[in-house]
C-alpha cells in the first residue's frame, strides 16, 4: 500500500509547490512562448527549490515519496501554466517513478538520490521514426562480453536536452524487448533537437542516435526480455499522469472562461447571463467533474498496489477528449479575442493537443481497453463497493 506523506507534511509541501507555480513559474509564460525556449537557468533552480523533481521518488532516496493520489493534484496544477514546464515535471517524475519500481538496488542507489534533487534528470526513449508503437522497434542491443552494444534511432524524446540518463528500449532478440539505462555522455550516443512543437513550447523533443553504443550489462534493467513488461507498467501509470495533466488544463480553461463570461458585457449585460454561454460553461464543468472522479478511482487502485491496464487507458482517453472539448468551448466563450495571445486560452488550447499523443494515441487506448475487456478483465469502483 502506498502511504504517502502525513497530511500536515503534504499540505505544507503542496502549498509550497503551488506558491512556486503561480509566483515564480507562471510569470515566465510570455517569455517562453515568445522565445520558444525555457530559461533553464531560472526554471531548473526554481523546480529544485520546491522539490518538484522528487515528488514521487521514495523517501529512502531523498524524495517526498508522495502517493499517486497526492501527486496528481500537484501535477494538475503544473498543467495550468506554461506547458513546457509541465512537460519537464511530468517526464522526470514518470521515469523516476518507473525506475524506483523496476530498477535494481544498485541502479536506484546510483540515480534516484540525484534525481530527487534534480541534479540528474531522466527521460524515456521508446518512440522510433520508422516504427509504430510499443514493441514495434528497430533499435537493437547485442550482448558482447560484459557489455551490450546498442544501435538504432529514437525520436520525439521529451527532455532530451536536459536528461542525464535515458531509459532505452531495444530488441535483444527477434521477439524480446529489453530496457537499458544509458547515460547521456556514453560514446556513440548523439542527440539533436527536432523542430519546435505546436504547444508546450520550450520542451525539447529530440532525436537520439545510437551507433555501437556500449553500456555495461549492469545497466540492463531486470533481465533480458523484461522490457515489454517494464514498458507496459511504466506506460500504465504515466497514462494516468497525462490524464491528470488534461484535468489541470481543462480546469484552468473553465476558471478563465467563467471569469471572462462574468466580466464581458454585450448589449448591456454579462454574457454569463446568456443561455448559450451557460450551456458551454456547464458542459465544461461536467467534463472536469467526470475526469476528477475517474482520476480519484485509478489513483486509489494504484496506491492499493492494483494494476489498472484498462482504467489507465480509459482515463487517458477520456481526459484527452475532455480537455479537447473544454478548450474548444473556452475559445467559443472568449470569442475572437481568445484566438490571440491576450488571453491564456490560446496557449491552453495548443498545449492540450500534446495530451492526444503522449503515452499512445487514441487508437492505442481503445486497443488496450478492448483487449483487456475481451480477455476477461473486470474493474470495480467505489460506487459498486458502496452498493455491495
Amino acid at each position: 500500500m502506498a502511504v504517502g506523506l502525513p497530511v500536515d507534511d503534504y499540505t505544507k509541501l503542496r502549498g509550497s509547490v503551488f506558491s512556486t507555480i503561480w509566483n515564480k513559474l507562471d510569470p515566465l509564460e510570455e517569455q517562453i512562448e515568445t522565445t520558444e525556449k525555457i530559461p533553464y537557468d531560472i526554471v531548473l533552480p526554481v523546480l529544485r527549490s520546491c522539490g518538484a523533481f522528487g515528488l514521487i521518488v521514495p523517501r529512502e532516496y531523498g524524495g517526498s515519496g508522495l502517493s499517486i493520489a497526492q501527486y496528481l493534484p500537484i501535477l494538475s496544477e503544473f498543467a495550468k501554466i506554461q506547458g513546457g514546464v509541465r512537460a519537464i515535471v511530468h517526464v522526470h517524475n514518470s521515469i523516476a517513478h518507473a525506475l524506483s519500481e523496476i530498477g535494481s538496488t544498485e541502479q536506484k542507489a546510483e540515480i534516484l538520490p540525484c534525481a530527487a534533487t534534480g541534479e540528474k534528470s531522466l527521460a524515456i526513449a521508446l518512440t522510433e521514426p520508422r516504427n509504430g508503437t510499443g514493441a514495434d522497434l528497430s533499435t537493437t542491443a547485442r550482448r558482447d562480453g560484459d557489455d551490450y552494444v546498442i544501435n538504432g534511432r529514437k525520436w520525439l524524446i521529451t527532455n532530451s536536452d536536459i536528461a542525464s540518463h535515458f531509459l532505452v528500449f531495444a530488441k535483444t532478440s527477434e521477439r524480446e524487448v529489453s530496457a537499458f539505462i544509458v547515460p547521456r555522455d556514453t560514446p556513440g550516443f548523439t542527440i539533436v533537437p527536432l523542430p519546435e512543437t505546436m504547444g508546450c513550447k520550450g520542451a525539447e523533443h529530440g532525436e537520439l542516435t545510437f551507433t555501437d553504443v556500449r553500456v555495461p550489462a549492469s545497466l540492463l534493467v531486470g533481465a533480458e526480455g523484461d522490457g515489454q513488461t517494464h514498458m507496459e507498467r511504466a506506460l500504465e501509470i504515466s497514462r494516468v499522469f497525462v490524464a491528470a495533466s488534461s484535468l489541470g488544463t481543462a480546469t484552468r480553461a473553465l476558471e478563465l472562461s467563467l471569469k471572462f463570461a462574468q466580466e464581458r458585457v454585450t448589449f448591456g449585460k454579462p454574457i454569463a447571463e446568456r443561455q448559450a454561454i451557460q450551456r458551454y460553461l456547464a458542459e465544461m464543468a461536467i467534463d472536469v467533474y467526470a475526469l476528477r472522479g475517474m482520476l480519484a478511482d485509478v489513483a486509489a487502485k494504484w496506491d492499493a498496489e492494483r494494476r489498472i491496464p484498462a482504467e489507465a487507458s480509459m482515463v487517458k482517453q477520456f481526459g484527452l477528449e475532455a480537455v479537447g472539448r473544454v478548450t474548444d468551448r473556452a475559445l467559443l466563450v472568449h470569442g475572437g479575442i481568445g484566438y490571440t495571445r491576450k488571453h491564456p486560452i490560446e496557449r491552453l488550447y495548443r498545449d492540450a493537443r500534446l495530451n492526444w499523443l503522449e503515452e499512445g494515441t487514441p487508437t492505442i487506448q481503445y486497443l488496450v481497453t478492448a483487449r483487456e475487456l475481451i480477455g476477461g478483465y473486470t474493474f470495480d469502483d467505489a460506487f459498486n463497493a458502496v452498493l455491495a
